[in-house]
């Protein structure tokens, strides 16, 4: 398996090499290709140095996979230049993940869509991959309705700038500013651009993927996304209203059985998840299982998830380990 990963030196690249070695992906020959700034520079990979690589090279050595994580403009690009070699791509920009004809997995939720005739798929936003995995064994028992959203994202979900912004400021240090306001000791509610609705394009990832990975254009979804001076890990507050009654003990139970998912609901205790659990791991942290009693029928939960690991990296993996597994690559 000639693997290539597209956009290796940044700071989901990186991870996404960390993944590979960590779940023992078979890749018998691994591409880092990033840039034309960074070609040449050395990317470790089980021990040993490989030289990065241009676009171009990349391409004609033809591998059987890409995986990518180079921002939009570049998939767009090049996504269907390794796809017209044979190459199946796994894209972890927006670029794709809206074009009707592409697949959006989640491979808890919807592993079931992907077939050998697609040459690219789209990994979902951090933020829609936590929520679904948690809500994919509800939805089935109970039909969501309607979900209602507010993140409390890390910086790490815009780069290392915006890192490197929080900690000059965490020391007092004056320099590059990625957001338009300071970060440290704030909260922005302004994750992307503003469109023309007033939702920023953050928020309306969010409506749109959540109906396209569920497969179920009914459900309604309203968001408002937040960056917070955390590094490590996105949270979530969601309140969600199902067409069926459900008993606590039974989302709990459901929840507990669930891939990818581990329950943290012990609040007399303080037990609840937080983004310090989650950092540096591949699950979903699920707490504050509460009914709303305002309406009937409505959850209210706090969703932890890694947004670097089961965000972006590892859920690119676990894509990959599929059209393995299935032998669709």
């Amino acid at each position: 398996m000639k693997v290539a990963v597209v956009g290796a030196t940044g700071l989901v690249g990186t991870q996404m090499i960390r993944v590979l070695e960590e779940r023992d992906f078979p890749v018998t020959e691994f591409i880092p290709v990033a840039s034309e700034k960074s070609i040449g520079k050395k990317v470790t990979f089980k021990g040993n140095e490989y030289a990065v690589v241009g676009m171009q090279d990349a391409i004609r050595m033809k591998p059987q996979l890409a995986i990518f994580s180079a921002g939009g403009g570049t998939s767009k690009t090049w996504a269907p230049k390794f796809a017209e070699t044979g190459t199946t791509v796994v894209d972890n920009s927006s670029a794709w993940r809206m074009e009707p004809d592409i697949k959006l997995v989640v491979p808890e939720v919807n592993a079931h869509v992907l077939t050998k005739t697609d040459k690219i798929i789209a990994n979902p936003n951090c933020s829609t991959i936590q929520m679904v995995v948690a809500l994919v064994g509800l939805h089935k028992a109970y039909r969501v309705k309607r979900i209602v959203v507010s993140t409390y994202q890390s910086v790490t979900g815009t780069g290392k700038r915006a890192v490197d912004q929080l900690m000059n400021e965490r020391k007092g240090i004056s320099g590059d500013m990625v957001y338009p306001h300071r970060i440290d000791m704030n909260a922005l509610p302004h994750i992307d651009v503003f469109l023309d609705n007033g939702y920023t394009k953050e928020e309306m990832k969010m409506v749109n993927e959540t109906r396209k990975i569920m497969e179920d254009d009914a459900i309604r979804v309203t968001a408002t996304t937040v960056r917070i001076p955390v590094i490590g890990g996105h949270s979530e507050a969601v309140n969600v209203e199902f067409e069926k009654e459900f008993e606590l003990a039974d989302v709990r139970r459901i929840l507990e059985h669930s891939e990818g998912v581990v329950v943290m609901d012990d609040p007399k205790n303080n037990v609840y998840p937080m983004p310090i659990h989650a950092q540096n791991r591949d699950e979903v942290f699920v707490g504050r299982l509460r009914r709303d009693e305002t309406q009937p029928r409505t959850l209210n939960m706090w969703i932890v998830s890694d947004n670097l690991r089961k965000g972006a990296a590892t859920n690119a993996i676990q894509i990959a380990e599929v059209l393995v597994a299935r032998k669709l690559v």
